[in-house]
């Protein structure tokens, strides 16, 4: 009878031990795929305000882009994208009336480019404004975007700004703040000898 016991109260410790192990396992995969999700991809934030006195109203801040330069085309989770790894090649600043490669322009934001990407049919008026201001720019660059979710996007290294409207003041704001700004990897690096869209 006690070797019986004795028995049972072993086989009770292993099944103990088993379903300590196998939770400890379970628990372990759950929170590496909780923190994959959480870190792993950049995240919007508010404005951490970088530049000394900005206080932009609707900008989006993002943290955590590599800048690895790699010779195949980036899945980006932002579109426009905010950086990330990107071409070796970058797209020289200036006006495009047609899409530019974000891959090459990734690159640009990383020399301290704003791009500034507007939506497909926006009104004649609105990309006349949007021109005249890209022309005043040497690190700017314009040009139309597929299926934005709003009329404007400018986007910088980690921010981004989205407008109805070419006349929103906010607009001027963000390229004078974030163009060459305080977030700019490589400020000062040129945006010019590189691709032509």
């Amino acid at each position: 009878m006690a070797e019986a016991r004795g028995k049972i109260k072993k086989d009770e410790r292993r099944r103990k031990v088993f379903l300590l192990g196998a939770s400890t396992v379970l628990i372990a995969g759950l929170l590496a795929t909780v923190g994959f999700v959480v870190f792993g991809v950049p995240q919007a934030e508010p404005d951490d305000n970088s530049a000394p006195g900005s206080t932009i109203d609707g900008v989006e801040s993002f943290s955590g882009l590599s800048r690895e330069h790699v010779l195949s085309t980036v899945a980006f989770p932002e579109l426009p994208p905010v950086g990330g790894d990107h071409s070796e090649d970058l797209t020289n600043c200036g006006t495009y009336t047609e899409p530019v490669d974000t891959w090459r322009a990734v690159h640009s934001l990383e020399h301290g480019a704003v791009w500034v990407t507007y939506r497909t049919g926006l009104p004649a008026s609105e990309i006349e404004v949007l021109t005249s201001d890209a022309a005043a720019n040497s690190y700017e660059i314009l040009s139309p975007y597929p299926d934005l979710p709003t009329s404007i996007i400018a986007t910088a290294w980690g921010k981004r700004l989205q407008v109805e409207s070419a006349t929103d003041p906010r607009l001027s704001e963000f390229l004078a703040t974030y163009m060459q700004g305080l977030q700019t990897p490589e400020p000062g690096a040129p945006c010019s000898g590189g691709v032509q869209g």
